[in-house]
């Protein structure tokens, strides 16, 4: 039996165990967040080690930004914990219920997926997000996070199962891969009847390979080739904030934007102003012959290519079109379903865009830097689904869910 099997079979039992804990969960979870917040030297130091093997394999910023933790990004974590603690427990929780005429009780409730599988890259926040959501509901989870994330990982890890024992629970409901080679991806990836369903969290390589080579049922999360959308009618100081914020607030996350689309009856006007605030963050243009005729020789000529690209990096792609028509067949060609903006004064265009554009996000008149758990209300994310079953868009608790039919009689047969 190999390393990954063994967890697997532990995970089993302690979902078993876990599925009938009750209000002990909840317990559970404000332990596990004052263990990360007790623990935040040790994390830190571990965190440190990552950064510093980073630096030496010649790690980009934004994503040196990604691994990074600092004291507060710590205490962010534990505070994300406490967050789902308090929400209610989606477990038991009735969906529908209704009485047929035979006088059958069907109630449909929420009950626990059973083991939850994570492949994820980078983020060592995850690490804490995904065990608080997946405990929340029920869930034993197995934890397979980057190499280049291995020490802050097993230090939050070994924070919260030490949580777990404290309060008399089995640790084995949430289980740290130590190997982070990509042979062990794989055996994740063919645990049927241990795992139950796998949810990848990371670059498009790392989910697109997931989504091809699992055995084990998958939730897609998405990588975010994300737009914003100015039209004609839209407040120029508006879409300069915006488009600002949603670019370069955290550019190497998955809600921040990739390209904008700009419509020419206000390019003149807006693209000055936008590259005006983009210029304060050293941002570099990609754009179009008419962005360029617009703004000069600075904006580098686009390819086809950077349409479709995420950059996750202080790059934008910026494209003058005719009208909303051209942009909405833009977004449909080259979005990713994840995170999609308008910036308009015209409630018949913001609504024709908000009907139109296929995407788990869709916003008018904000950054879509939003695309987030805590900021939707959920405490945190396991991630952002980008497929339309089971889950679409920040996945909290409740998504984490399944449901079962309970049936309820007086003697009726069939």
């Amino acid at each position: 039996m190999t390393v990954l099997e063994e967890m697997g079979k532990k995970a089993k039992h302690a979902a078993r165990e876990l599925a009938a804990a009750g209000r002990l969960r909840e317990k559970a979870l404000f332990a596990m967040a004052r263990a990360v917040e007790h623990e935040v030297d040790a994390i830190l130091a571990a965190n440190r080690l990552d950064l510093r093997q980073a630096e030496k394999d010649g790690m980009s910023a934004p994503l040196m930004d990604r691994l990074a933790l600092s004291d507060t990004r710590v205490r962010a974590m534990a505070e994300g914990i406490r967050s789902v603690a308090a929400q209610a427990d989606p477990v038991g929780q009735v969906v529908s219920g209704f009485v047929r005429p035979n006088g059958l009780k069907i109630e449909k409730i929420r009950v626990p997926i059973g083991v939850i599988g994570m492949i994820y890259e980078a983020r060592p926040n995850v690490t804490a997000d995904a065990a608080a959501l997946c405990l929340k509901a029920g869930n034993a989870v197995i934890l397979r996070g980057g190499r280049e994330a291995i020490h802050s990982n097993e230090a939050i890890a070994q924070a919260m199962r030490g949580a777990l024992e404290s309060c008399k629970m089995n640790p084995d409901c949430i289980q740290l891969v130590r190997d982070p080679s990509r042979e062990s991806a794989v055996e994740m990836m063919q645990l049927t009847g241990l795992i139950d369903v796998l949810i990848p969290r990371g670059g498009r390589g790392l989910i697109r390979s997931v989504v091809e080579n699992s055995r084990v049922p998958v939730i897609q999360t998405g990588a975010g080739n994300c737009h914003v959308y100015v039209d004609d009618s839209a407040d120029v100081a508006m879409a300069a904030k915006i488009i600002c914020n949603a670019k370069t607030s955290r550019p190497s996350v998955c809600n921040a934007i990739e390209t904008i689309l700009v419509h020419r009856g206000i390019a003149e006007r807006a693209l000055p102003a936008i590259q005006a605030a983009l210029d304060q963050k050293n941002v570099e243009l990609r754009g179009c012959e008419r962005t360029r005729a617009i703004l000069g020789d600075r904006v580098v000529p686009a390819t086809e290519d950077d349409w479709g690209r995420e950059y996750l990096d202080y790059i934008l792609a910026v494209r003058v079109v005719d009208d909303m028509d051209e942009a909405l067949r833009h977004i449909a060609r080259y979005s990713t379903g994840h995170s999609e903006a308008i910036v308009t004064s015209s409630y018949e265009n913001a609504r024709r865009f908000t009907t139109a554009v296929d995407a788990a996000a869709v916003y008018v008149n904000a950054s879509t830097r939003f695309t987030d758990g805590g900021e939707f209300g959920l405490g945190a994310e396991i991630g952002i689904s980008t497929q339309k079953l089971h889950a679409r868009g920040p996945m909290g608790a409740f998504e984490l869910t399944s449901y079962k039919f309970i049936v309820t009689g007086s003697g009726q047969i069939r």
